[in-house]
């Protein structure tokens, strides 16, 4: 019977990720974006709860800053999902 020969492999070499930017990285604007998002909310409804009476802008929305407020808020909780 005749015997087989025997295949040498060659070594693993990875990839080549290329000369560009980290793909797994996010943009320069995500972080900055969402720590905005999150404070001006928070800002939003702690101004509306403290001097929301004095203020003409947020005395006539009513009720519809706490909507604004976490609306801000949750944009900000979205825009951290694209944050890496």
């Amino acid at each position: 019977m005749p015997k087989s020969r025997s295949r040498r492999k060659d070594d693993y070499t990875p990839p080549d990720r290329g000369e560009g930017k980290d793909p797994t990285a996010s943009s320069r604007w995500v972080a900055p974006t969402m720590v905005t998002l999150l404070l001006l909310g928070l800002v939003w409804i702690v101004a509306y709860y403290l001097v929301g009476q004095d203020l003409p802008l947020v005395s006539d929305l009513g009720g519809w800053n706490l909507l604004i407020g976490m609306g801000l808020i949750v944009g900000g909780f979205m825009t951290a999902t694209q944050w890496k």
